[in-house]
């Protein structure tokens, strides 16, 4: 396997996905894998659609009259985040990277399990395009056999993979499903390859502060943040990234001392804290003069990461506050080791299952949404929950 590979030869992996890059595929493909992700405006002309379409999402967030208060906050914000892309070069690389990593994942999967070959992907972005509707005519069209819905969001929550398995569901909802055998991967932020991702990305900023002072650097892991609302209604998603920091720092192995803190706040409703911005200063008042920033739920480059860590916290607001040195750790991109945990999460998912977990099958305690309910209920007959159940 893939992961068996990079865990005991790291010189053979580099030169198998620089092969993997070069290569193309020339038959039907049998398996697909569906990517999901939010998705990021490729070009300041999409900003509007994109700010609109999650503005009137409410899987995403929910705001009181949201369809008209929410094409009016996005009317408000547009120019403003169209600065910030410009700032970044004119637009998010978010396809690019999901783009090369479902590549790089689809023919490492061709040489780990032939008999599943050719394994395909598809991009199904929530709020751009190449939308779910897209990815999952373009599978259809192309005959395959199998589908695999695969989660770009490590961490579960009902606002970010939720939305987009929902998205799904939508689709499905007045059409005949395929005959295609569909299995879902949700979650998957422990993945020990994730881990060793990450910790490799933190080692590599590490180097870069003088070892004087290299075990006292604050290590601040850095999520989007979620609405309290969300949290006491028992969405699972801020106790699966504080098992992701817990599985990193495992990984690392150093002295450091670490934080887990929160970012982008969106709307006047209370949200989880601290604010990432927030710690910096307040660690800076309290003589924490060197720190690295580690975006632990981000498997790629994006404006949360190339506008908001980069630009406002670690040039902006770090300066400001009189910090000496902040790194920020770079996303998994396409590290090779985190081809290798993706390629570890599908694999092990298409032979051994369970083809829908019993995880994502029950609902957080205070849920009382009923298309959360139906949404459930679609996925335990697309992915044949039953006679999984059977089997096991």
């Amino acid at each position: 396997m893939l992961s068996l590979i990079c865990q005991k030869n790291a010189k053979i992996l580099p030169q198998l996905l620089c092969n993997v890059r070069c290569a193309s595929k020339s038959h039907k493909p049998k398996t697909a894998i569906i990517m999901l992700n939010m998705g990021g405006p490729q070009t300041v002309d999409q900003v509007g659609d994109y700010l609109h379409r999650i503005m009137t999402d409410r899987d995403m967030i929910q705001l009181p009259v949201q369809s008209k208060l929410g094409p009016w906050i996005a009317s408000r914000r547009t120019e403003e985040v169209k600065k910030k892309y410009q700032e970044i070069g004119g637009g998010s690389p978010i396809y690019r990277w999901t783009d090369l990593q479902g590549k790089l994942l689809t023919e490492a999967l061709d040489q780990m399990l032939p008999e599943s070959a050719p394994h395909k992907h598809y991009i199904a972005f929530r709020y751009v395009p190449p939308f779910t509707d897209d990815a999952l005519q373009a599978m259809e069209a192309d005959g395959v056999e199998r589908a695999v819905i695969f989660s770009q969001y490590p961490q579960y929550s009902c606002a970010t993979t939720g939305s987009s398995l929902n998205a799904i569901a939508d689709f499905y909802k007045d059409k005949k499903q395929p005959n295609i055998k569909f299995s879902l991967i949700e979650r998957w932020g422990t993945n020990e390859l994730l881990a060793t991702v990450f910790a490799d990305r933190i080692k590599e900023k590490l180097k870069l502060f003088d070892g004087s002072v290299r075990d006292d650097v604050m290590i601040m892991f850095t999520a989007h943040s979620l609405p309290l609302k969300a949290v006491s209604r028992g969405d699972t998603y801020p106790h699966e990234i504080a098992a992701s920091v817990s599985a990193t720092m495992s990984k690392l192995q150093v002295p450091n001392p670490h934080r887990l803190v929160w970012q982008s706040k969106v709307g006047p409703l209370p949200w989880l804290q601290p604010y990432t911005d927030d710690a910096i200063k307040s660690y800076a008042k309290k003589g924490v003069k060197h720190m690295i920033l580690v975006p632990i739920a981000f498997v790629n480059e994006h404006i949360e990461t190339l506008h908001e860590l980069d630009i406002e916290y670690c040039d902006e607001v770090a300066k400001e506050a009189g910090v000496k040195q902040i790194e920020r750790a770079a996303a998994p991109n396409d590290h090779p080791t985190f081809i290798a945990a993706m390629a570890d999460v599908v694999s092990k998912h298409l032979t051994t299952g369970p083809s829908v977990s019993r995880q994502f099958l029950s609902r957080c305690p205070h849920c009382v949404s009923a298309r959360c309910q139906s949404s459930k209920e679609f996925y335990k007959k697309l992915c044949n929950y039953i006679e999984c159940s059977k089997e096991m």
